[in-house]
């Protein structure tokens, strides 16, 4: 298939990028460069540099089979300060995107969407059936573009999956995750340990987990891109199906640094600080639903080996 992937610059966009390329499909990647980077498109992908809110419809026009979309603005905080750059730049840029799938009869669309969704949990594991209370404009602009997708995929036959990523780490070869804003717990404790941050910080170890810190889902890179191939195959016409993507365990972060040790021999100085406002004790993901009707099994599940190919690329950056 000749497959457009927007934000294939950024972290998920590109290992994602980077499978279906292996896997035999043309893959035109657009991003603005605006949080990505040039160098992370890979070899064999035709990059555009573009704003895809602008350029949607004449990109449409040479003819695709399908769209992964994985542009997005995703910093909650920024979001919170900012939110109208977050429903202009997710809401508004996505659904010129589904006008133009629309007027050019691009009928296949994954896309990226997030465990932001859910706010506070009422049971975990978290399955897709919870009730959807985010607690983030991120997060909204994110269920709002799932409700806008629900009404294409009816309206106008469209195949579509929306795939709501829990806490995705790791790395793939040479592809993998590098902000210029780092938010993520994993990457921010291997700066630690690469000299770049003097601390990390653990926000409360008082929660009711088995030692008081946050418990969190992660998703290997490398399997979230595999859902993402199984979810283009298996789309349906006039069907919208979600799914949530995480490996269904959950790791502590003192677990987390613990393993970061280990992984890098660096003792990584860690500092308890107050819990953040609105933080959930623990978020874990029920991947049961996508197990079954996408065949998808996480095979990198194990923290060490997410770890290991995280601080394997960390420390390439660097080389």
């Amino acid at each position: 298939m000749k497959l457009l992937v927007t934000g294939g610059a950024g972290y998920v966009g590109s290992v994602c990028a980077a499978r279906l390329s292996e896997a035999g499909h043309e893959v035109v990647v657009v991003d603005d460069l605006s949080t990505g980077h040039a160098d992370a498109v890979p070899d064999g992908c035709r990059f555009i540099e573009a704003d895809l809110a602008e350029a949607a419809d004449g990109l449409l026009t040479e003819g695709f089979d399908g769209v992964l979309h994985f542009a997005a603005k995703s910093l909650v905080g920024e979001s919170m300060e900012h939110p109208a750059k977050y429903w202009q730049g997710n809401v508004v840029t996505t659904l010129r995107l589904l006008e133009a799938m629309r007027e050019h009869r691009v009928s296949r669309l994954v896309f990226s969407s997030t465990a932001a969704v859910y706010g506070q949990p009422e049971a975990i594991p978290i399955p897709e059936s919870a009730p959807t209370r985010p607690t983030n404009t991120y997060g909204a602009t994110k269920l709002a573009m799932d409700h806008a997708i629900t009404s294409y995929a009816t309206a106008h036959g469209m195949a579509a999956t929306s795939l709501r990523y829990f806490n995705v780490a790791g790395a793939y070869g040479p592809y993998g995750e590098r902000h210029v804003v780092e938010t993520h717990l994993i990457p921010i404790v291997l700066q630690v340990a690469l000299g770049q941050r003097e601390q990390v910080q653990i926000f409360g170890d008082d929660w009711p987990t088995q030692d008081g810190t946050c418990v969190r889902d992660y998703i290997h890179v490398a399997d979230l891109a595999e859902a993402h191939l199984r979810a283009l195959d298996r789309a349906q016409p006039g069907q919208h199906r979600i799914y949530n993507l995480g490996n269904g365990t959950g790791f502590t972060v003192k677990q987390v640094i613990d393993t970061c040790r280990e992984v890098t021999g660096h003792p990584i100085p860690a500092r308890v600080a107050s819990p953040r406002e609105g933080d959930p004790a623990s978020l874990v993901a029920s991947s049961e639903y996508a197990q079954r009707q996408l065949e998808w099994q996480p095979q990198r599940a194990e923290l060490d080996t997410i770890v290991q190919h995280a601080w394997a690329f960390a420390r390439a950056r660097i080389a």
